[in-house]
């Protein structure tokens, strides 16, 4: 985020000239516990008065309002030998993509924590949920009323139509994402012209117009990203494969990080784990044939459902391939949405715009609806 839109929301915050539910202002840094607490608070107490952020500013002096600067450096703090943004999401549940961002304002050290709203779900830190009751922050357990109201919340837009990066032109768009898979994979024919392709990113809701730039959105930069690592909220959603000498996880042979959109890396992901699991050799009509012990259209289908299923809102986490010696385990971000005695009878889909826009690419050989089995 651009300075000139940090200035814009600490003026819009402090011409409320009062701290409220969703905002509170901090002089100095006191506690990391304390940190977690109003980051938990915030976000509730946005979700119920319906705004998609919480902020805690610090560098405001609480009551008068008064911009005097802090000597609180988030992004050099550390809690023992963790850093406190890492161990801060480790603490919460879920792990919300919080930001922190740090600003010299009228020569003064400004730093914002913006916390997006809670989503059918309290946040919690250390296993505990807060909210705040005008500018007291207290145990969440304590308003039954206010929990419930959380719970039945619903996120106001998908996950895939949020941006990913906003202000973008057009000739960055093409740079950004790779445009000509899109059209390989859906078997068109590439425009003759840059606007024939930006008109079909439009259409699809890959991109959005604004203003006279562009945003690309989560679905955009998920499914075509030339590099994730390009696209900060994105980056670590990115397939990890690790790959192990035997039956446990103590001797790495191989831990591979991938960087492509999973549209445009799909098939290059197949690739590189059949090649690297066991595979039999059997004589069929005096000719010697290669059997892989895991049929790929099941790795097709397993790997499909861990990228599409994830909750993206976790942070600092994403879609993982383990590969033993006896096994292969995938695991992916959240928790299931309904109980697992209902998979086989009930279905509650997340991301589902991502979803149809996979089998439409026909990445995926076989489809299982039942998320919760990825």
């Amino acid at each position: 985020m651009g300075n000139r839109k940090l200035y814009d929301i600490l003026d819009k915050l402090l011409a409320q000239d009062r701290e409220s539910e969703w905002v509170e202002f901090k002089l100095n840094y006191h506690s990391d516990a304390e940190i977690g607490e109003r980051i938990s608070a915030l976000a509730n107490a946005a979700c119920l008065r319906n705004y998609p952020y919480g902020y805690l500013v610090f560098g405001v002096a609480d009551g008068t309002f008064e911009i005097k600067g802090t000597s609180f450096k988030p992004h050099q703090a550390k809690v023992g030998n963790e850093e406190l943004e890492h161990w801060l999401v480790q603490m919460l549940n879920p792990k919300i993509d919080f930001r922190i961002h740090e600003l010299e304002y009228d020569k003064k050290q400004i730093v914002i924590f913006e916390i997006p709203a809670s989503k059918n779900q309290p946040v919690a830190f250390q296993h505990k949920a807060y909210i705040r009751i005008g500018s007291i922050t207290r145990p969440l357990s304590a308003f039954p009323e206010k929990e419930r109201k959380i719970w039945r919340s619903e996120p106001d837009k998908a996950f895939e139509e949020d941006v990913a990066l906003s202000g973008v032109s057009a000739a960055e768009i093409v740079s950004l994402l790779d445009t000509q898979s899109y059209f390989d994979l859906l078997k068109l024919p590439y425009p003759t012209t840059r606007t024939g392709v930006i008109e079909r990113f439009g259409k699809e809701k890959l991109i959005i117009y604004r203003e006279g730039v562009f945003d690309i959105t989560n679905l955009g930069g998920i499914l075509f990203a030339k590099e994730l690592s390009n696209f900060p909220t994105l980056s670590r959603k990115a397939l990890r494969v690790s790959v192990y000498s035997d039956k446990s996880r103590i001797n790495t042979l191989r831990d591979v990080t991938g960087n492509k959109g999973y549209a445009v890396g799909f098939e290059g992901l197949i690739n590189y784990i059949n090649a690297i699991l066991p595979s039999n050799e059997e004589i069929k009509k005096a000719l010697r044939e290669t059997i892989k012990v895991y049929p790929e259209i099941a790795i097709r289908e397993i790997l499909a459902n861990a990228l599409i299923h994830q909750d993206f809102y976790e942070k600092g986490t994403g879609p993982i391939v383990e590969i033993f010696s006896d096994r292969i385990e995938t695991s992916n971000p959240g928790l299931p949405l309904i109980t697992p005695t209902r998979f086989i009878d009930d279905y509650v889909s997340r991301n589902e715009m991502l979803a149809s826009f996979m089998r439409r690419l026909r990445n995926v050989c076989v489809f299982v609806k039942k998320e919760e089995r990825a």
